[in-house]
Order: C-alpha cells, then sequence, then structure tokens
C-alpha cells in the first residue's frame, strides 16, 4: 500500500520533491508570498486579509480577540531589531544567522 497513488485524483505524477501521496486538504492554510523575496508592507497586509476570511476555520480561537492559535510568519526586520539591540547594548549577528521568539508567560 506504501506505493499506491490514487488515479482517481487530477494529481500529476511523483516527480522531483512532489509525491502525490502527500495531497490532502489544507483547509485554514492560507500562503502569501513574493517569489523573488522581496520585502513589502503589501504582502502583510494580504497576508491579514488572508487571516481575516480564515475565522470560519479556526483562525479564531478561545479568545477572540486575539485569535489565539493563528497568525503570519514575516521575515526579519534586521535593521529594526539591530538598532533596538544596540540601544540595549547587544550586538546582533548578521541577518540569516539569528533567530527570534515570542514566549508568553504568565
Amino acid at each position: 500500500m506504501e506505493n499506491y497513488i490514487d488515479r482517481t485524483n487530477k494529481f500529476p505524477d511523483f516527480q522531483g520533491l512532489y509525491d502525490p501521496r502527500f495531497e490532502h486538504d489544507s483547509c485554514g492554510v492560507g500562503f502569501v508570498c513574493d517569489i523573488l523575496g522581496r520585502r513589502s508592507n503589501g504582502i502583510i497586509n494580504q497576508g491579514l486579509g488572508v487571516l481575516k476570511r480564515l475565522s470560519h476555520r479556526g483562525a479564531v480561537g478561545a479568545d477572540p480577540k486575539t485569535g489565539d492559535g493563528a497568525g503570519i510568519l514575516i521575515q526579519i526586520p534586521h535593521e529594526f531589531l539591530n538598532k533596538a539591540a544596540q540601544e540595549s547594548g547587544i550586538s546582533l549577528s548578521k541577518p540569516g544567522f539569528y533567530a527570534t521568539g515570542l514566549v508568553f508567560l504568565p
């Protein structure tokens, strides 16, 4: 059964990194990007528009004001973070060599 491919669908055959066995419904997922990697406030606005349209799919949770469980992933604004870090006496590595995160504490 491992090599079984459902021929009743319209998915292309296995090729390169694509494997039709991994096709499934991703309801509640949206994706917006610039294929050339350009940063744009317009992309952020489009992503927020996607989130607004996903509220019927669980993009809001126990706290409807914050939409816990839903969010957007953006590029790290290095210039902004570097300036803020310097003001706090912290030296950042070059872009691509550090990460950020959010921690919610009680």
